[in-house]
């Protein structure tokens, strides 16, 4: 494999520092369950399971942030606020859902490899192997 092009120290901190918040745990699944639709607050928490409202609070202003999400408050009382994928965020969604399927196509080859690791490495008897 050889680079695809000259490696800059700024770019990698960009690239870290997005993936940071795009690979994060909770960040991926804002984005799938956004993918089915516009939502509300509760509808998200309620889909994600195991989110704090604050953590999911956090999660959306860091999408939003980003440009992968809007939110859009709507002047009733109480007011209703409703998020959704922008274009941006939508590409994101694809490239999570390839890296998905990936992880299913390649599981078994992962928990092989990853059973020989351990096993070499003295984590696991053979016999727990089997």
């Amino acid at each position: 494999m050889t680079p695809s092009h000259m490696h800059v120290p700024a770019d990698c901190r960009t690239v870290t520092e997005l993936l940071s918040r795009v690979g994060d745990k909770w960040s991926v699944q804002v984005v799938v369950q956004l993918g089915e639709g516009t939502k509300r607050f509760n509808e998200l928490r309620r889909d994600v399971g195991g989110i704090s409202q604050r953590m999911l609070t956090l999660t959306l202003r860091g999408l939003e942030r980003d440009g992968l999400v809007t939110r859009t408050i709507y002047p009733t009382i109480p007011p209703r606020v409703e998020y959704r994928l922008t274009e941006l965020g939508c590409s994101l969604l694809k490239t999570v859902r390839a890296l998905g399927s990936w992880v299913i196509e390649n599981r078994q080859q992962i928990m092989e490899a990853r059973r020989r690791f351990d096993e070499a490495a003295g984590l696991v008897s053979r016999s727990d192997a089997a």
